[in-house]
């Protein structure tokens, strides 16, 4: 494996930091609040399943 020496090691970091394509504040926006509803989203049905399979649980030892 060849060595780099630090000045060109820089260099190729630079160089290669140059090439990323960062997203623009309205795209970091937007993803945030698609994450939150998302989330909302997803935690609201698992409350409505974790209630249906209580409820129904419940009614079912109930007769016992």
């Amino acid at each position: 494996m060849a060595t780099t020496n630090p000045v060109q090691f820089v260099q190729q970091t630079r160089a290669e930091i140059s090439k990323i394509s960062w997203p623009t504040r309205r795209e970091v926006t937007l993803t945030t609040v698609m994450v939150f509803l998302l989330a909302i989203i997803a935690a609201i049905f698992f409350f409505f399943v974790d209630f249906i399979i209580r409820t129904g649980l419940t009614t079912v030892l109930e007769y016992f």
